[in-house]
């Protein structure tokens, strides 16, 4: 066993499986047991099932040796799955006591589509109670740490995903967004986290429905989410949201002379922690040099944005479900969970219908901007990573010795929830003086998902990836 076995790509992993050099029997026995050795040191998992894996395993093996079918894309490829999205005949809790015996009939189209091409469900990631954190500890499954530096939190609210990728436990993960629970941790842990427009890739009920939900992939690659994102999206006929388009992502990168960046260091309202601001400024001057024209944007936002999305999240996701589960089952129940159950309490009708006129505004100057520019780009999270055991519904929160909201005031993603149909990829962009990630989001224009991962890719070949040889990798 190596650190290069465990932070294989998935890409390599695949020609490597092909060329009979590597079995996926083998890879998926490393990952076991670097899980075993080191998950009690992060708790980035909930539910594994390695005795089936291996025997799916076993049976990608003998595609790849001419026995029975084709392999199929994915062939043999493990993929970690968030805890907040359905797999057929297993226990999904979303984080939660209260659903500890919740198992699922079918399977969320997006994990149906992932092991139709012959990826394999190896184990289940932590999530926040219900996905309302940006702090992965519940009741349930007890307080994941971030690997690079375990007086942190990996973030939320698919920091299960996030950490089990940096810590080598998989190649492959998912993870849902609907305030930026794939970006936000993704930054957190130096891996890849893409937001795609909304119905780019279909989703069961009742998040399908909701516009600022997402699901996507978490990768350790920009390639590696191009490769799984070209499988899950396209339409599903259970979810009447998703789109009829199916486009295909580039997986090599290509030149971006001459792409046009739009940048915003703080969004215009946000206070921005100063290894955050000095890894941003570097990576844009990378993407200079390969080229590409950098301009500073004013979008005219303000904290009205983040009050606008809280209503939102109140009626359509945090308050209702909470609320429902806290009339029988409130001692089960994490402190903020309930606080997002009393923040429904004292939401009106009129509140969430006025949101829709502050997303409006916000299009308004961004699609302006974007009509002279191909991306946009800004800090993913205002820090590096809150601390692992940061009380969001309780404690406050200092950025450069100033207050901030503890939960939103240190995040800069779930403003591209409301604008729901702009793709958005998350890659990392240097290393804090604690030892943790930082990140850029890459922003494109509606539907625009080609732009936003060529731009990617030409970045992250350019700086020589990020969990390759000779980089910095978590230390166990």
């Amino acid at each position: 066993m190596t650190n290069e076995l465990f932070y294989m790509s998935a890409t390599d992993a695949l020609e490597h499986f092909e060329a009979k050099t590597l079995s996926p029997v083998e890879m998926l026995q490393s990952l076991i047991e670097r899980i075993e050795q080191v998950n009690p040191e992060i708790n980035a998992l909930t539910d594994s099932y390695f005795d089936e894996a291996l025997d799916k395993a076993r049976m990608a093996e003998a595609r790849y040796c001419g026995k029975g079918e084709a392999p199929r894309p994915l062939e043999g490829l493990p993929v970690a799955v968030k805890d907040a999205q359905r797999v057929k005949g297993k226990r999904t809790s979303h984080g939660s006591l209260v659903l500890m015996n919740n198992i699922d009939s079918c399977s969320d189209p997006m994990i149906e589509r992932l092991e139709a091409a012959g990826a394999i469900v190896h184990t289940r990631t932590t999530t926040p109670e219900f996905c309302l954190s940006g702090v992965c500890n519940t009741k349930a499954w007890g307080n994941t740490l971030n690997p690079f530096n375990r007086s942190y939190s990996p973030g939320g609210s698919s920091g299960g995903s996030a950490a089990a990728l940096a810590a080598g436990f998989t190649p492959l993960a998912t993870g849902t967004d609907i305030g930026g629970s794939v970006r936000i941790p993704a930054a957190s842990c130096g891996v890849i986290g893409f937001k795609p427009p909304h119905g780019r890739n279909p989703d069961g009920p009742p998040a399908n429905f909701d516009r600022y939900n997402h699901c996507g992939p978490m990768t350790r690659s920009v390639s590696d989410a191009a490769l799984m994102q070209n499988i899950v999206s396209g339409p599903h006929p259970r979810d009447h949201d998703s789109l009829r388009e199916k486009i295909t992502l580039p997986l090599s990168p290509s030149s971006i002379k001459d792409l046009r960046i739009a940048f915003s260091p703080d969004l215009g309202y946000r206070t921005i922690d100063r290894d955050v601001q000095l890894n941003t400024l570097n990576a844009l001057e990378t993407f200079r040099s390969l080229g590409a024209t950098v301009r500073e944007v004013d979008l005219g936002w303000s904290q009205r944005c983040d009050e606008a999305a809280m209503h939102w999240y109140n009626a359509m996701h945090y308050g209702r479900q909470t609320l429902w589960h806290a009339r029988e089952n409130a001692s089960l129940m994490t402190d903020y969970a309930l606080a997002a159950a009393e923040a429904l309490n004292k939401t009106t009708m009129d509140d969430v219908a006025r949101s829709w006129d502050i997303q409006h505004e916000m299009y308004q100057s961004f699609g302006a901007i974007m009509e002279d520019h191909d991306v946009f780009v800004c800090p993913t999270n205002a820090i590096p990573a809150v601390s692992a055991q940061l009380d969001t519904a309780s404690e406050g929160l200092q950025i450069n010795g100033l207050d901030v909201d503890p939960e939103w005031g240190w995040i800069l993603t779930h403003q591209f929830n409301m604008l729901h149909y702009c793709p958005v990829i998350s890659v990392p962009s240097g290393f804090a003086s604690n030892g943790v990630p930082t990140a850029i989001q890459i922003v494109g224009k509606t539907f625009d998902d080609c732009s936003v991962f060529k731009a990617a890719l030409a970045y992250e070949n350019e700086i020589g990836g990020w969990f390759t040889a000779g980089k910095r990798k978590p230390e166990f």
